[in-house]
């Protein structure tokens, strides 16, 4: 009788841990040091953002990723895609002109074959996962008023590092919050997630160069949704 093969078992390729290198040369390239971007410059070179999004979407975090890896890799996906949102329907004045002002509820970001809005990525992923306040300062939502856009690509070696610093900036940038001895003005921010910072004075008194003493009355600036472009 003539000798059969036995079947191989098909071998399931993993998902791929991106290193967001490219991501990271965009943002060097189109976004300054005030966290302002040049959506001009950025909307010739949307194809790049296109293959980045595109490696995003057929790679998504898996079991055996780190937390450190997964978390970056999703803030990445959400700075990603609101640029993506942004050159889609540019020139535009400010993100909330989109969608009848409420942009970040549209469902259009695929990544793992599921389908996210921004919220989604947002608030049923990074802040609820991962727990960490320091998100709010590493998101960005494309307006003058957001915590600045970084100009480096977040990814597993560097996310502490980079969370931790881009908080302390913002809450010491006299343009996003005044705290003073006499007068605390603070971002919008820490009032609309204020149940993820907790104590909010023992929060800014852990970054703030000036502490905020008991009894001190905080309040919360008007937000400007004008787009952060250079």
């Amino acid at each position: 009788m003539e000798a059969t093969e036995e079947p191989k078992e098909e071998v399931v390729a993993k998902p791929a841990k991106p290193d967001h290198a490219a991501f990271n040369s965009l943002l060097g390239k189109y976004v300054n040091a005030a966290g302002n971007v040049n959506y001009g410059g950025l909307k010739n070179d949307e194809a790049k953002l296109d293959t980045y999004l595109a490696e995003l979407s057929e790679n998504a975090p898996q079991s055996d990723w780190s937390r450190s890896e997964s978390m970056a890799f999703w803030i990445n996906a959400y700075n990603a895609n609101t640029l993506k949102l942004i050159l889609k329907n540019y020139p535009v004045k400010s993100i909330t002109d989109l969608h009848g002002g409420k942009p970040w509820d549209v469902k259009w970001i695929n990544i793992g074959g599921k389908t996210y809005s921004l919220n989604n990525i947002e608030h049923d992923i990074i802040r609820p996962r991962y727990k960490d306040a320091r998100i709010h300062f590493a998101v960005n939502c494309a307006a003058a008023s957001c915590p600045p856009l970084p100009n480096k690509a977040f990814t597993a070696a560097n996310l502490n590092s980079l969370l931790e610093s881009r908080t302390k900036s913002f809450i010491r940038n006299g343009a996003y919050n005044t705290i003073t001895a006499d007068k605390v003005m603070v971002s919008k921010i820490f009032d609309w997630y204020g149940e993820d910072f907790g104590d909010l004075k023992n929060y800014l008194n852990k970054y703030a160069t000036t502490e905020i003493p008991a009894g001190t009355d905080i309040e919360f600036k008007e937000y400007d949704w004008a787009l952060n472009k250079q």
